[in-house]
């Protein structure tokens, strides 16, 4: 067994020693809490850019933390957006960030605050527990306005996934809010919680809910995704993928990112139990022994899908059905004005990295507060990194406009460009794992890349681009047309290739390109798709086919 699978099996469910921790102060927790933490929806970083000068002084790291709400299907009041921001200012950095899973990040929080922060957020109606760790993860679902009653069912599913795969554990209430009940009953649970166990899960495990043929959730990166079957207005089943992850190691060919596959076809009503039998076989079968070959990805890539079906239909005692058809033909961002089923509108705003915030010219971070404290529409976080805003009146419409152009925020998503289709992890300074730039070099290089397009006659094509500061690919960089992923402080590798609708994995193209000579190095890539491609051919399906074609002719 690694180190971390005695610290949660010793943990008595999730509690440790962080409440006396707190209790003494300090700047950080020792390395065991600090593992503990992570469930409770918070990491111990420190700020990478001080690190060289503290050293120098001979001071220690300068210790941070950040704090994740998880947000099922990304739905959010009004009021618990608001209430972010304002803890944003008074706990954190005065920043807000939209997760790739739809949920919010608070960074730069000291640990003497983040009692008061915790118990601030359960105020409102919202959680950080199980926002980390090795436990499901925040459920992913398409975050438009639900059109059929089948759309609505399958956004309910995510939020029934949420409720059910919360661990079972009265530590974060004891901890963050001094035991005080909430106004839900709260009955003491088993020692041992009734579906993780006493060591929760091997690794992560994330879940998503999909309803083709908008991919808007990326459910082929997930360890399980649940695609909505709709048959006329009526929501038939869902079919099941399994074995989705997009994390791995440099240097090491025993971990890959990989696309889930197809498992069954599940009933509605069924569809829960599915999920826990999937889960449980995860938890009695993962790797606890090396943490980087520990997701679900690996029994289903190594044992076999056939062995996880038989298994889980051992679990449940029936057969399962055959996987139906599935069938994605794009991933909508829903930026823009769109009009809703019942006469409202819905506005899309697109956030660059996700990160809220009043950078000049825009204020961001103002124009969204001050539009939502003013006309109270109800909140939608994408899998992009953007917000939405829900259930405007039409007479709204050119109110909003303006308070946004007056804060510098477009609302014309084509006038976006490259930026449109990005995503980029947080990395360097609060990641401790990136290896490199992300979040911070994007805009730049999205604005060389942009230079090359105007200049080689590619105006206005679309490129989806996702940047990570390390392997691990939390912006999910081996799906879609360009991938950028860090390999050491300057070095870069570079992956072309997958499909605009995200069902396959791009491939590696160039290893360990400097930051500076990205640009020039897809160029002969860009030049190649411009001269040779079929009509309305995007860039992946390019270098996919062409990959195809080269492995024939070899």
């Amino acid at each position: 067994m690694s180190d971390v699978e005695g610290i949660k099996r010793e943990s008595r469910a999730l509690r440790g020693r962080i409440a006396e921790s707190l209790a003494a102060g300090g700047t950080h927790f020792d390395q065991d809490d600090a593992q503990l933490v992570k469930f409770h929806g918070i990491y111990q970083q420190e700020d990478r850019d001080a690190r060289r000068e503290r050293k120098a002084s001979g001071l220690g790291p300068a210790y941070q933390f950040m704090l994740r709400t998880r947000v099922p299907g990304g739905v959010l009041t009004p009021e618990q957006y608001l209430a972010e921001d304002e803890l944003a200012g008074r706990f954190a950095n005065g920043t807000l960030r939209v997760t790739t899973r739809q949920g919010l990040q608070l960074h730069g929080v000291l640990k003497g605050d983040l009692r008061a922060l915790v118990r601030e957020l359960t105020s409102v109606l919202l959680t950080s527990l199980a926002a980390c760790g090795d436990v499901n993860r925040n459920v992913m679902a398409c975050p438009s306005h639900p059109r059929t009653p089948a759309q609505a069912q399958a956004a309910q599913l995510a939020q029934e996934l949420a409720v059910h795969f919360t661990p079972a554990t009265r530590a974060y209430h004891e901890i963050w809010i001094d035991g005080e009940k909430l106004d839900v009953p709260q009955l003491e649970p088993p020692a041992v919680d009734p579906i993780y166990g006493p060591a929760y899960l091997p690794r992560k495990f994330k879940m998503a809910v999909a309803v083709p043929p908008d991919n808007c959730v990326d459910a082929y990166t997930q360890d399980l995704a649940f695609l909505a079957d709709v048959r006329g207005e009526e929501l038939a089943g869902y079919t099941v993928l399994v074995g989705g992850g997009m994390g791995m190691t440099h240097g090491k060919s025993t971990t890959y990112p990989r696309v889930a596959t197809p498992l069954c076809f599940v009933r509605p009503a069924d569809a829960i139990a599915l999920a826990e039998a999937v889960l449980t076989t995860q938890r009695d079968f993962g790797d606890r022994s090396n943490r980087k070959h520990a997701r679900l990805k690996y029994l289903v890539q190594e044992r076999g899908i056939e062995w996880l079906r038989a298994e889980v239909e051992m679990r449940l005692g029936v057969a399962l059905e055959a996987p139906g058809s599935v069938e994605f033909t794009d991933v909508c961002d829903h930026l823009g004005w769109s009009l809703q089923p019942d006469g409202k509108w819905a506005l899309g705003i697109a956030v660059l990295s996700g990160r809220i915030a009043d950078t000049p010219p825009m204020q961001l971070r103002t124009a969204l507060r001050e539009t939502i404290a003013r006309f109270k529409p109800s909140i939608r976080l994408t899998g992009q990194q953007n917000v939405l805003l829900h259930d405007v009146d039409r007479a709204h419409r050119a109110s909003i406009d303006a308070l946004l152009r007056g804060h510098g925020v477009p609302t014309d998503p084509d006038a976006l460009g490259l930026r449109r289709h990005a995503l980029a992890c947080p990395a360097i300074p609060t990641c401790g794992l990136a290896l490199a730039e992300s979040e911070r070099a994007l805009p730049a290089l999205l604005d060389e890349i942009a230079n090359v397009l105007d200049e080689i006659g590619l105006h206005g094509e679309r490129l989806s681009i996702r940047m990570t500061g390390c392997p691990n690919g939390c912006a999910r960089p081996y799906m879609g047309d360009v991938g950028i992923v860090g390999r050491s402080r300057d070095l870069y590798d570079l992956f072309v290739g997958g499909d605009w609708a995200n069902t396959r994995l791009n491939r590696l193209y160039r290893s360990a390109v400097p930051r500076a000579q990205i640009v020039d190095a897809l160029r002969p890539a860009l030049l190649e798709w411009r001269d040779r491609r079929r009509l309305g051919q995007t860039f992946g399906e390019f270098f996919s086919d062409l990959a195809v074609v080269s492995a024939a002719e070899s």
